[in-house]
């Protein structure tokens, strides 16, 4: 009896097994793969936005400097004051040259009174020669004297020229329209041309100009791998922008003008300079920036961000198997995006379907998958 009640009990227990095993398998089987939206990749074209840091310089940065010692007894302008050509921006002090002046005038009026004395003795001589009355000898010193009165007159004019040319060089003048920029040295100080700091800066900044480098990886995309001349490159730039310090954009858009034709071996490097109107004066020299310089992609694959996931610094997405199952892509892009898409640069091809939602977090590697009927549509532009 003992026995039967075992055996039942045993049959019982594994009739229950079979029948929740069997449950589980048909629910399993009936649970139908989750629906995730995917897009089938197609060539596109990308706009690029390089960004490099500039320094903002006036079309003219003219030092000022006197041309004369002495010292400043009077600053006629004031810091970031425009001003225009020729206006007086220093009075250095001006009593020796003054008094220069007056000495040179002064010896200038005694070599013209000793030219006219000369000029009358040498007529003289020149009377009695003809008589006979005196010999040929003495009339031509007469005549040398007067050449050396002559020549003392001329040297005279020119140290007067000379310390009147001084004598302005005391009043310091703006050489160009411009801005002031910072002044040092005030009333009392004393100005020297070897003076190592200007007096002030004048800058002309009706127009500025951006200066930035540019990489070797940067002159090869360029000039096209050396297709083409990097003037011809140039010319061919579209507009760039300016992105100011407080991260807004220059309302005016600018050219690039020039690139350097040598490489700097200590950063590896060429200078370039773009061009930007300046009518209002916003830019000043010595702002900062960064030039925006546009630049297009035809025939690429377009991928949004939201598609890709990141293991070990390693980039992937999640391709579809001809079996709908979810397979992990490594895949590498360009370091110029939008915060939206990325440019694939390897890993994929046109053609193939990646998974565009629920990516690090629903979908799995190895997953089924029923891709949506609608597709996400392919992006058009990745911009830094």
């Amino acid at each position: 009896m003992k026995h039967q009640v075992l055996f039942l009990l045993g049959a019982g227990l594994m009739l229950t097994g079979l029948l929740t095993s069997c449950g589980d398998k048909t629910q399993t089987a009936q649970a139908p793969a989750p629906q995730i939206a995917v897009m089938t990749l197609q060539p596109g074209s990308a706009d690029y936005q390089y960004s490099y840091p500039a320094t903002i310089k006036g079309k003219t940065d003219i030092a000022i400097r006197p041309q004369v010692t002495g010292f400043i007894t009077k600053v006629c302008v004031d810091e970031g004051q425009k001003v225009n050509k020729g206006q007086t921006l220093f009075i250095l002090d001006q009593v020796q040259y003054q008094a220069a002046v007056d000495q040179a005038e002064a010896n200038v009026n005694s070599a013209r009174t000793a030219v006219s004395t000369a000029e009358i003795t040498e007529q003289n001589k020149r009377k009695l020669l003809e008589k006979n009355i005196i010999s040929q000898t003495e009339w031509q010193l007469a005549a040398n004297q007067l050449a050396q009165a002559k020549a003392a007159l001329a040297q005279a004019q020119a140290a007067l020229t000379t310390a009147r040319k001084n004598l302005a060089y005391t009043v310091v003048s703006a050489p160009s329209d411009g801005v002031v920029g910072t002044i040092p040295n005030r009333e009392g100080s004393l100005a020297s041309p070897s003076s190592a700091q200007p007096l002030t800066t004048i800058s002309d900044n009706s127009k500025v100009y951006a200066y930035f480098s540019l990489s070797e990886k940067d002159l090869l995309e360029l000039t096209g791998g050396g297709q083409e001349s990097i003037d011809a490159s140039v010319k061919a730039l579209p507009a760039v922008k300016l992105q100011l310090a407080d991260g807004s954009i220059y309302p005016f858009e600018g050219q690039v003008a020039t690139v350097s034709g040598v490489i700097d071996n200590s950063t590896g490097a060429a200078s370039a300079r773009a061009l930007f109107d300046n009518p209002s004066g916003m830019l000043r020299s010595g702002n900062t920036g960064q030039i925006i310089v546009p630049r297009k992609n035809e025939g690429v694959i377009v991928i949004p961000q939201k598609a890709t996931y990141e293991t070990q610094d390693r980039r992937y997405v999640y391709t579809l198997n001809d079996s709908n199952i979810t397979v992990p892509t490594y895949i590498t892009v360009e370091p110029y995006d939008d915060g939206k898409t990325f440019v694939v640069t390897s890993g994929l091809k046109a053609g193939d379907r990646i998974v565009t939602e629920g990516v690090g977090t629903a979908v799995r590697a190895n997953m089924p998958i029923t891709p949506k009927a609608q597709q996400a549509e392919q992006p058009q532009a990745a911009q830094q």
